[in-house]
């Protein structure tokens, strides 16, 4: 049984698992704006928003938070210099996914997901 129990598989264990969300976080927050699958950018979506609101308050706890989940000086420094102050007002949202059709090799159902 599946009580109390978050997020998606993807049909992935853990540890590529874990890497796909690394890599699809690190290439939203560098670029601002990623073409990918609705159900990863669905699974994506909170753990990069929880990061974003870490780096609204800028302490030394949320920076090696943040750090310990990308372990990228360029991502985490853009996290809370660039994106905390950027959303400091706005209390939740950072993210916007907008459909955009279908995958033409295998129909997936394609997405943007961007930074608001």
């Amino acid at each position: 049984m599946r009580h109390r129990k978050k997020g998606k598989i993807l049909s992935r264990k853990i540890g590529p698992r874990k890497a796909l969300f690394k890599g699809l976080a690190r290439a939203l927050i560098l670029n601002e704006k990623i073409t990918t699958t609705e159900a990863k950018a669905k699974a994506v979506k909170p753990i990069i928003e929880r990061l974003i609101s870490k780096g609204k308050v800028n302490s030394l706890d949320n920076l090696r938070k943040v750090n310990a989940f990308f372990q990228s000086r360029e991502v985490t420094k853009k996290v809370m210099e660039d994106l905390g102050p950027r959303y400091k007002e706005r209390p939740g949202g950072y993210l916007r996914i907008i459909k955009i059709g279908s995958r033409r090799g295998d129909a997936a159902h394609m997405v943007v997901l961007e930074l608001v």
